[in-house]
C-alpha cells in the first residue's frame, strides 16, 4: 500500500512540477504589462478570487504586502455586500479564476470597469469573460489537474500561485528590496524576543557580580570593574541576596568608601525579578525604575540564579 501511496504522490508533483514548466515557457509581455501597472498604481493591489483560487489570493496578497507592495484580500461574496467599496482609483485589481467564468466575480469585474480601476485577470481560457474584460490577461497554460478526475483545483492553483510569486518577485527586485525592509514587514522574530523568558537571557555562574556581607569596599569596586556590569549583588551567609551596590551607592558613600564593607554601602531590598517572568516585563521594569539590571531569584530562596541586563534585551530586539 506504501508504494501506491508513493506512486501517487510522484505521479502529482510530476504533473505539477510539468504545468510549471509550461507555464515558465509561456510568460510574455503581458507579464511585464501587468508588473508596469501595478509599478504606476497609487494605491493598494486588491487580490480577489473564489474557493480555492480565494485561498490562492489571499496568499498572493499576503506576500505582495509583506515584500513591500501594499495589498489585500477582497471576498468576492463580500464585496457584493459592500466591500467593494475597498477598492477605488488609484487601486490596481487582480482577479483570479480558472475557467475566467465565475458568477460570484462579477460585480467585482463590473465595478472595476464602471470606476476605471486596473484590472489584472488571471485565467486558462483566453476567451473567458473574465480575461476579455481585464486590462492585462495573464493566461494559465492547458495543463491536466493532478486528482487524476480533472476537476479538483491541483495544478491550476499551483499554476496561479507561483505567477503569484512571479509578480511579487518582480517587484520586489525592481524597488530594490533588503532584508532591512523585510525584517521591517516580518516582526515574528521580535515576537520570540518578546516571549522570551528572563532564564533565556540572563548570565549566570561564574559571570555574576557577587560579594559577601564583609568584603571590604576596595575588593568590591574590583569585583565590579571585573564583571563589568556596573553593578555587584552582596549575598547574606547563606547565600541569598542581601542587597545591590549600584554608581549611585558607590556617590552616596563617596566620603571614606574604602573604609566601608559592603553591607555597609549596599541598597537592601533591591529589584528582583523570577527566571521564568517574561523578558519584556523585566524590560518593563528596569525602564520604569530607570535602572539597568537586575538579579534573578530562584521562587523558594534568594539565591541568586543569573542577572539581566537591558543591554541583553536590547541586543534581542525588545526595549
Amino acid at each position: 500500500m506504501s508504494d501506491t501511496f508513493l506512486d501517487t504522490a510522484r505521479r502529482v508533483v510530476r504533473i505539477e512540477a510539468d504545468a510549471l514548466a509550461k507555464l515558465e515557457a509561456s510568460l510574455d509581455d503581458s507579464f511585464a504589462k501587468a508588473v508596469d501597472l501595478i509599478l504606476a498604481a497609487t494605491g493598494r493591489v486588491i487580490v480577489s478570487g473564489m474557493g480555492k483560487s480565494g485561498h490562492i489570493a489571499r496568499k498572493i496578497a499576503a506576500t505582495l504586502a509583506s515584500t513591500g507592495t501594499p495589498a489585500h484580500f477582497v471576498h468576492p461574496g463580500e464585496a457584493s455586500h459592500g466591500d467593494l467599496g475597498m477598492m477605488g482609483r488609484g487601486d490596481v485589481v487582480i482577479v483570479l479564476s480558472n475557467s475566467g467564468e465565475t458568477p460570484e466575480l462579477a460585480d467585482v469585474i463590473a465595478y472595476t470597469r464602471r470606476f476605471a480601476i486596473p484590472m489584472i485577470g488571471v485565467a486558462s481560457r483566453a476567451d473567458s469573460t473574465l480575461l476579455r474584460q481585464s486590462d492585462v490577461a495573464l493566461v494559465l497554460p492547458k495543463a491536466e489537474e493532478a486528482c487524476g478526475i480533472g476537476v479538483v483545483p491541483t495544478t491550476s492553483t499551483t499554476m496561479t500561485l507561483a505567477l503569484g510569486d512571479a509578480l511579487a518577485v518582480a517587484l520586489m527586485e525592481h524597488r530594490a528590496f533588503t532584508p532591512e525592509h523585510f525584517r521591517s514587514f516580518h516582526p515574528g522574530g521580535k515576537l520570540g524576543a518578546i516571549l522570551s523568558r528572563v532564564e533565556d537571557l540572563m548570565h549566570t555562574g561564574s559571570a555574576l557580580p557577587l560579594v559577601s556581607e564583609d568584603t571590604p569596599m576596595s575588593e568590591a569596586l574590583i569585583e565590579i570593574s571585573r564583571k563589568g556590569f556596573g553593578v555587584v549583588g552582596v549575598t547574606d551567609a547563606n547565600g541569598a541576596l542581601a542587597g545591590i551596590i549600584t554608581d549611585g551607592d558607590l556617590r552616596r558613600h563617596m566620603d571614606g568608601l574604602l573604609n566601608h564593607t559592603a553591607a555597609d554601602v549596599m541598597t537592601r531590598n533591591p529589584t528582583v525579578i523570577a527566571p521564568d517572568d517574561l523578558a519584556e516585563k523585566a524590560v518593563g521594569i528596569m525602564n520604569g525604575r530607570k535602572i539597568t539590571c537586575v538579579f534573578v531569584l530562584g521562587a523558594n530562596n534568594r539565591t541568586p540564579l543569573g542577572l539581566l541586563h537591558i543591554h541583553d534585551c536590547l541586543r534581542v530586539g525588545l526595549g
